[in-house]
């Protein structure tokens, strides 16, 4: 996989991400165990730059990538997560709320769910 740099003088990715907005249901019903599998292969294929967002699948994404993570050494990634979209409890958008108190909170949540201590972008 061909890497980039972001920026001018940014860190090094690869030049094709994975999104992960259809693993969390977001566009219909979803599988564990292929998402994971999904990851892994964009692992194998040298794809390092995985994005997500707390609000696909009210985090469930953020755990999904967790789990699929475990055993990967964390500086071979690059995470960017997504925030500030608001949904309600049956996964309808209904607004975006992207204050720097709600920036904070995502973070904090991410991080927990992530199971890492920092987020990239």
């Amino acid at each position: 996989m061909d890497a980039v740099t972001l920026g001018r003088a940014g860190p090094g990715v690869s030049r094709a991400g994975l999104g992960r907005m259809d693993m969390s249901g977001v566009y219909g019903p979803a599988d564990r165990a292929e998402s994971i599998a999904t990851i892994r292969a964009a692992l194998d294929a040298r794809i390092t730059l995985l994005d997500t967002g707390n609000f696909y699948g009210m985090g469930h994404s953020e755990l999904l990538l967790a789990e699929a993570l475990r055993g990967v050494r964390r500086d071979n990634v690059f995470i960017q997560v997504k925030f500030g979209a608001q949904r309600d409890p049956g996964g309808g958008f209904i607004g975006y709320h992207a204050s720097p108190a709600a920036g904070k909170t995502a973070l904090a949540y991410a991080l927990q769910r992530l199971g890492t201590d920092y987020i990239d972008l």
